[in-house]
């Protein structure tokens, strides 16, 4: 029986370059999640604003006298209404839940960190991946179909006045979206690599956001004024939605203090993803 030389021999692939392995994770994660169908319909579903919006603009255009065509106003402030509502808001959450809260947590429970830490990828590049993933479908829900009515507003218009005149819509639109979603994403990646559960991470999420806006309500109630809106995250970013496309503040908290609470949290996450992504567990 012949025996075979099973003895070293180089690697005749291609290499990715040093500094991209990120783009591999996020890449896969990318393609496991679109390969459920539940979680498409939710991307679908997601968009349902976005037709209606169109249509409303369609309406508006081809003619005032159109019926339901007076329902839907044409101005700066409805781009911002786009990315700001409870429906957006629930949207956004489930997509949040959905996609992040297993994006570490899984990966613990199958003791994957070991693995991937010990090949050359950094701990930087492996937490870079993963927040491409959820960053991807946050932007794809929120800040591409924004950008989009906003070609379908020239389309229908026939014309570049509107988009001229309020020429800070784009990166308004931009600076939210890319807000929202590092915010949320770092948040999540945070809570997900505190656990090896994935339904645990998504309790905990959840409990945090809407307990979070249950103190809010109290405290409101109780001293009578919206100043206390900072501790609530999506009060925080819905306050500071106001300034970025210029409109009147929704709270009295000051913007300013609704950005220092939003980048302490993201620098919290930052330091419990330091803490907790290594390819050893270190036990205390």
């Amino acid at each position: 029986m012949p025996i075979h030389d099973q003895g070293y021999r180089r690697y005749a692939g291609t290499r990715t370059p040093r500094g991209q392995a990120w783009s591999v994770i996020a890449r896969a994660g990318v393609r496991a999640m679109l390969a459920r169908r539940a979680f498409v319909a939710l991307l679908l579903l997601a968009w349902a604003p976005f037709f209606v919006q169109a249509i409303g603009m369609y309406l508006r255009y081809a003619g005032p006298s159109l019926p339901g065509a007076s329902l839907f106003e044409i101005k700066a402030e409805t781009f911002r209404t786009y990315l700001d509502n409870w429906f957006q808001f629930l949207v956004v959450y489930l997509i949040t839940v959905y996609a992040g809260a297993g994006l570490i947590a899984n990966d613990r429970r199958a003791n994957a960190l070991q693995i991937y830490l010990s090949k050359p990828l950094s701990r930087v590049e492996y937490v870079l991946g993963k927040f491409a993933v959820l960053g991807t479908f946050l932007l794809f829900v929120t800040w591409v179909p924004a950008l989009a009515l906003l070609v379908v507003q020239i389309a229908f218009s026939g014309d570049f006045s509107f988009v001229v005149n309020n020429a800070y819509l784009f990166p308004a639109i931009t600076l939210f979206a890319f807000l929202q979603m590092t915010v949320l994403t770092a948040s999540m990646l945070a809570l997900s690599s505190m656990s090896k559960s994935s339904r645990y991470v998504a309790i905990l999420y959840t409990t945090l956001i809407f307990f979070a806006q249950a103190v809010y309500g109290v405290l409101r109630i109780v001293t009578r004024s919206t100043s206390v809106s900072w501790v609530s995250p999506y009060a925080n970013l819905s306050q500071l939605g106001g300034v970025i496309f210029r409109l009147r503040p929704q709270y009295d908290t000051p913007w300013v203090v609704s950005l220092g609470v939003l980048v302490a949290l993201v620098a919290l996450s930052a330091l419990i993803l330091e803490r907790r992504v290594r390819g050893v567990e270190v036990v205390a």
